[in-house]
């Protein structure tokens, strides 16, 4: 009652505008500090989001191993903490049968640029002797020189191993914490039903009925647009890594692993991603034989086209339903915010943004405009 009759008094509004302007102004001038402590203490929390979202990209996989694998089972809490461990040992088995496919044939691919580096320089060289562009530039003189710059590099290196040192041991940090990640996405999987219920009643009690319901619907859309959008973009990452697999091995082609491997996983990045790929793949297989990364380049056109055109709208049809340029410009802006990530989430944030525009905001404005129009014709009558 107090604060209704202090609501009512003439200079209230002055005085709540006079704040928030004063927080805005604190807020701005201080930002680089705010910044820096939000990230600080969300840096506390960075094994357990680590988890979570490893328990929200299982929870997919594990739903479907309860449904088709252990149905028989007949309690409930045994089949779903079967199907959690199942999901968690085929997420390490495919985790491991990558790293023990590309490091191999990565380390393989780095050695040979390393043993064959005097004859790709002597081969450039005599390449780029007769371009004009390449005499304005300087390519030759560069070309000629590139042991000083080895030697540069090198030299470089152990003046700052202390910093090498340091990177690795980052590193190593960051193996642990997902390591740790993967620990609490069992816990967070196992507790997943009652984390849900006490989450829905605490809600329940701080809102009315109405208002629970709408959350409640806008969460299951978010969750239902992002899950779609995550399991259907690994399926299609799947898809072209495989064919990408069997293209080359048709063809002879080496480091089949290791190309299909990069393929596949920077077809995860829209836009960019196969663009990517392709330059790097076609830069592996350019150390080998470059007539084999020429084939491989016109290949992945090819695919990346049918993918484009065929395989995305058979497998998200319409779920999504956004813009291109919503796309894009939710790319562009996540990836200067967030680098990859920024990349990874904009396709769902940008779907999510979409549907709360046109199925929230839209429709509670235009409710809004008509009730302001009845009570403007009602106060004329």
């Amino acid at each position: 009652m107090k604060l209704d009759k202090l609501r009512r008094k003439p200079w209230y509004p002055y005085a709540m505008a006079g704040c928030i302007t004063v927080a805005v102004y604190v807020a701005l001038t201080h930002l680089g500090d705010i910044t820096a402590a939000v990230r600080t203490f969300l840096g506390f929390f960075g094994s357990v989001t680590m988890g979570a979202v490893v328990a929200y990209l299982l929870n997919p996989l594990a739903k479907l191993y309860q449904k088709w694998v252990f149905r028989k089972v007949k309690r409930d809490s045994l089949r779903w903490a079967l199907s959690v461990g199942l999901a968690l040992v085929t997420a390490v088995f495919l985790l491991v049968y990558f790293m023990g496919t590309l490091i191999p044939q990565l380390i393989d691919s780095i050695t040979m640029l390393v043993n064959n580096l005097d004859g790709y320089m002597a081969s450039l060289r005599v390449q780029t002797a007769n371009w004009e562009l390449g005499e304005k530039l300087g390519l030759p003189a560069f070309l000629g020189s590139y042991e000083k710059y080895v030697d540069k590099a090198i030299a470089y290196l152990k003046d700052n191993l202390s910093s090498v040192l340091s990177v690795s041991m980052e590193a190593g940090k960051y193996v642990v914490n997902w390591v740790i990640a993967f620990i609490l996405s069992v816990y967070l999987l196992t507790a997943k039903l009652k984390l849900k219920t006490g989450t829905k009643r605490l809600l329940r009690t701080l809102m009315p009925q109405n208002r629970f319901d709408m959350l409640r619907s806008f969460l299951r859309r978010c969750n239902d647009i992002t899950s779609r959008y995550v399991t259907f973009s690994l399926v299609d990452a799947a898809i072209v890594g495989v064919v990408n697999a069997v293209f080359m091995q048709l063809l002879g082609m080496q480091y089949v692993g290791l190309v299909s491997i990069v393929v596949a996983v920077t077809n995860l990045v829209p836009t960019f991603g196969p663009v990517v790929g392709a330059v790097i793949g076609g830069f592996i297989l350019l150390l080998v034989k470059p007539i084999h990364a020429l084939i491989f380049i016109g290949f992945t056109l090819i695919l990346q086209t049918i993918d484009g055109y065929v395989i995305k709208p058979r497998l998200f049809g319409k779920s999504l339903g956004v813009s291109g340029l919503l796309i894009l410009i939710s790319i562009l802006v996540g990836g200067k915010m967030y680098g990859v990530l920024g990349i990874l989430v904009a396709v769902p944030v940008s779907a999510i943004l979409d549907f709360s525009y046109n199925n929230l905001l839209m429709p509670a404005l235009e409710k809004r405009r008509k009730r302001l129009d009845t009570a403007e014709k009602e106060a004329r009558a």
